[in-house]
């Protein structure tokens, strides 16, 4: 009877009213959902194990654990993560934590203790292998199956890999996680020359924590400002002569051809054929949402798994949440995936609410925040489609802001050492577009 109830609550009632919204996708979300609904239906009498199941020890774990027990869950937690860690903070790995300002425990987002009240089954280490949606269970790389009644997928990104002659070599790294950052440490060690790989916000937060720490650091961007996919002209050249005052030697319009060792010395091969010697590389060129499971599992995915507004995917017993989701956003009218801390923690809530029976429409505002040297960095909205900006504040005292503009209404806001404003811009974004 539990079931029927659940399935009974889990229609998708989006109410859209911008064709952009992609709606080819919410249709078959819909009619996944009805043909798999038939057949959990015939068989509700199989199982009646009350167990949510998490996948991937992320920020977004954490806040579905505590949510779930908020909101009233008695049944049984799973959590499944392929790191040997409990879900630690992820922004602080390329600053605090590179420069050892962040200890392994100030990292940690909930304490040892929170898991034992929270009452819940740890498989830390452990990889969550395929899905099997028939049976409801999971199957863990040691061949463990563990049972569900609900699933939420929260397995995030990885790391872009730059696809060039000699990406192998053992200097050229890659920053994701506490492990990856605990080898860049122990390889610079005995480095002086530090190469960057991409100029976006990674890339850039290593490269001032690297010369602080009295590294050469050179930084090859393809395209022709740093920041190019995230922001304004403005704001690119904000950053490209602070990081030029601190040491830090940025080359635009830059293609990498390959690396190499010589003589036991590592290069970067440009594609003019010019060589930039280096001792530790570090490439920071994107990332891949990690749907290969979702998608073996039979769900619909695209750029990340596709989810309703209450995160449920076609299935209405799995949800995806976080970096790795694909959701209705009621704000800009269409699909987006989002790789934002924030974002996490909000869709886990709604998941664990909506697993509760207490079904609450995802509809928050994107928000990001970067910090280099002194500069901090918020983002309120995405900027996408601005025909129109406006800059207030000091440039050159490094405290301004730069709002965004499409067809006169405020979409996005930049807000450097300017908390008050971004504070202001969020308020008024979702006011707007509320109108």
């Amino acid at each position: 009877m539990v079931l029927i109830n659940l399935l009974i609550v889990n229609i998708l009632t989006i109410i859209v009213n911008d064709e952009s919204l992609s709606m080819g996708f919410l249709n078959k979300v819909t009619e996944r959902r009805d043909s798999w609904s038939e057949h959990a239906m015939k068989n509700t009498v199989k199982k009646r194990i009350e167990n949510v199941v998490i996948i991937g020890a992320s920020h977004a774990a954490a806040e579905a654990i505590s949510t779930l027990r908020k909101s009233g869950w008695e049944g049984s937690i799973a959590l499944v993560g392929d790191e040997k860690n409990l879900p630690y903070q992820r922004p602080p790995l390329s600053k605090a934590y590179y420069k050892g300002e962040l200890g392994v425990e100030k990292l940690a987002i909930k304490n040892p203790q929170f898991y034992l009240k929270a009452k819940v089954d740890l498989f830390i280490g452990r990889r969550v292998e395929s899905i099997n949606r028939q049976e409801k269970y999971v199957t863990l790389d040691d061949g463990k199956n563990i049972d569900y009644s609900h699933l939420i997928i929260a397995t995030g990104t990885r790391a872009r890999y730059l696809s060039v002659e000699g990406g192998d070599l053992h200097s050229i790294k890659y920053l994701r996680t506490m492990a990856d950052v605990d080898d860049i440490k122990k390889a610079l060690k005995s480095s002086a020359k530090l190469l960057i790989v991409g100029a976006g916000y990674i890339g850039l937060e290593v490269a001032a924590s690297a010369t602080k720490q009295g590294l050469n650091v050179t930084v090859l961007e393809a395209m022709d400002r740093v920041l190019a996919r995230v922001t304004s002209p403005v704001v690119s050249s904000f950053y490209q002569n602070m990081h030029a005052q601190a040491g830090v030697e940025i080359r635009l319009n830059t293609a990498l051809e390959k690396f190499a060792e010589i003589d036991g010395k590592y290069f970067a091969v440009l594609a003019n054929g010019e060589k930039l010697e280096f001792d530790c590389a570090i490439v920071g060129i994107g990332v891949i949402p990690n749907t290969e499971l979702a998608d073996d599992a039979g769900l619909l995915c695209d750029n990340g798994i596709v989810v309703d507004e209450f995160t449920r995917t076609a299935d209405p017993f799995i949800y995806a949440v976080g970096d790795c989701s694909n959701h209705p956003n009621f704000i800009y009218h269409r699909r987006i995936r989002l790789e934002s801390v924030p974002n996490a923690v909000a869709q886990a809530k709604t998941a664990a609410k909506a697993i509760c029976g207490k079904d609450v429409v995802y509809k928050q505002l994107p928000w990001f925040w970067s910090d280099q040297y002194d500069v901090k960095l918020q983002t309120a909205g995405l900027l996408a489609g601005y025909d129109d900006y406006k800059v207030e504040g000091d440039v050159k005292g490094a405290k301004f802001s730069v709002r965004y503009f499409k067809h006169g209404k405020l979409i996005a806001l930049d807000a450097l050492n300017s908390p008050a404003e971004f504070i202001k811009a969020k308020k008024l974004i979702m006011l707007e577009a509320s109108e």
